[in-house]
This record gives C-alpha cells, structure tokens and sequence, in this order.
C-alpha cells in the first residue's frame, strides 16, 4: 500500500537563513534582529510572556542584554518569578510583572501594559503560553506592537482552521493558518516562521521585504503534516505523522485509530475476490 503526501509547492522562507540562537530556541534571535533593522521601530520597547527566567528559551534577552532595549517581563508562576527578578535586578529598563494575562480586565495584556507603562506602539511582542497564544493576542486592543513573534502547535496541517477552546485549562493551542487570519484582521502580514513561531509585521512594512508570496504553503511545513481518512471498508488510514510529540515520542499507526473490528470492515456493495484468490 503507498501512502504519502503530495507537495506542490516549494518552501521559500526568506528570512530564516538568518536564524541565530542567543537564548531563543529555534533561530529566532536572529529572525529578530532582521526585522527589527529592516523596520526600524519606533520604540525599543519589547514585552514578553511566559517569561520565565527572563532567559531561558527568550525571545527578548538579546534585545534586552545586548541592544540595550527595555520592556516588560511577564511571568505568572511565582517561583519563576523570582529567577525573572534576579535576571533582571540590575536593569532599571525592564519591568518584571507576576501576573496571569488573561482575555478581560482586570489582568488583560492591555491592562498590565497600562499598568507598566508601555508604549502603545512597542517594539516588540513576544506571545509563548502553550495553549491559548491566540486568544490573548485577539483580546489586544489598545497596544499595537511592530512585530509579533507568536507561537503556533506545529502539527496542525497549513489548510486546516484551528483554535482551541477560549480555557486556561486547555492547552492545544492554534494553527498557523488560524494566526495568518487573525493578523490580517489586525492589519499584520506573515514575514517568517520557524518551526513553532510565526513572525508578523504590520501590513504597510511588508513591502520592506521583498518577499514575492507569503502564501503559507509557500512559508512553512508542518513537523507533521498528518491526514486521516476512510476506505471504502471504513478502515481508517493515517499519515503523515508516525509518534506523539510531546508524549515520550510514543509511535502512532493507523490500527490505533481503527473504530470498527476487523471482520465489520467489509463493503458489501461490491464483489470481490477471496484474498488467497489469484
């Protein structure tokens, strides 16, 4: 049995030969760096949230630690906290914020961005809290950053609409695709990904960057790019995706999808041949 997925379009992602990794995890340091001197912010002013440590896996230490740019820190967990406030103590630049962000008042992401004094048109807007990356960018209204860097679940395939449940308590996150609609709605245009963030300027920068489509089967391929579907026999086949990928790796085949019992997947309406028949 062949089993694959067809590409019909070649990957061209201009902006990730820049990559580099100061603290960031996949490049984006350097993605970062691009943009920002290609767009010449206004302000040097970045926010990032979950910020942990304000150093681990960050978007925004280098700006902060090497372009001499000030922000605010977002971190929720209190322990985390801490360590966010010992990494920044000496940098009277960076606000260190212990709070939940959330979709209302009062702990919206514009409210604590009153609240520390940002600048409505900041530098830079870092969004990584594993699930609902989405909803809070939605909720922005009043703050409008130059570039956002927003995380999206890499297995999602690039034709598939996808947002999880408006819930702290979920944590499946949104599509890629689903990002690119929100950003044109905000009046942002997709410039780069890598493999689980996605970077948006503002539409009137665009241009800025010669890119010639930013189609997103042109931008970006999924980790996995998984398709499910039925036989005639209502066996189920899957491809595109062989092992969870934050669950130990655990393998995944089409038999562990299979609703029906092996001697119920039969169609009846045609004839055919007995399987030891030549």
């Amino acid at each position: 049995m062949k089993l694959t997925i067809a590409r019909f379009f070649e990957i061209d992602n201009p902006l990730i030969k820049y990559s580099k990794n100061i603290t960031s995890q996949d490049g984006e340091d350097g993605v970062i760096e691009h943009i920002i001197k290609t767009i010449a912010p206004e302000n040097s002013y970045c926010v990032e949230f979950g910020a942990w440590d304000g150093k681990y896996c960050s978007n925004c230490f280098n700006l902060i630690e090497h372009g001499g740019w000030s922000g605010a820190m977002i971190e929720a967990n209190s322990e985390k906290y801490k360590e966010l406030v010992q990494t920044y103590a000496s940098n009277v630049k960076v606000s260190c914020v212990n709070k939940f962000v959330q979709f209302d008042s009062p702990n919206s992401l514009d409210d604590i961005l009153d609240e520390v004094q940002a600048p409505e048109n900041l530098g830079v807007l870092s969004i990584d809290i594993d699930g609902n990356d989405y909803h809070v960018w939605e909720s922005l209204k009043r703050y409008h950053p130059e570039l956002v860097v927003i995380e999206f679940n890499p297995t999602v395939p690039n034709d598939v609409i996808f947002v999880q449940e408006r819930a702290h308590h979920i944590t499946q996150g949104c599509s890629l695709l689903a990002l690119i609609l929100l950003g044109r709605e905000k009046g942002y245009e997709l410039v780069c990904c890598t493999r689980w963030n996605a970077f948006f300027v503002k539409k009137e920068k665009y241009s800025l960057f010669g890119i010639q489509d930013n189609l997103i089967f042109r931008m970006y391929t999924p980790i996995q790019d998984g398709r499910i579907f039925q036989g005639y026999d209502s066996y189920i086949h899957v491809t595109g995706f062989d092992r969870l990928v934050w669950k130990g790796r655990i393998p995944v085949s089409s038999e562990n999808f299979q609703i029906m019992e092996k001697e119920q997947r039969v169609f009846s309406d045609v004839q055919t041949l007995p399987r030891d028949a030549t």
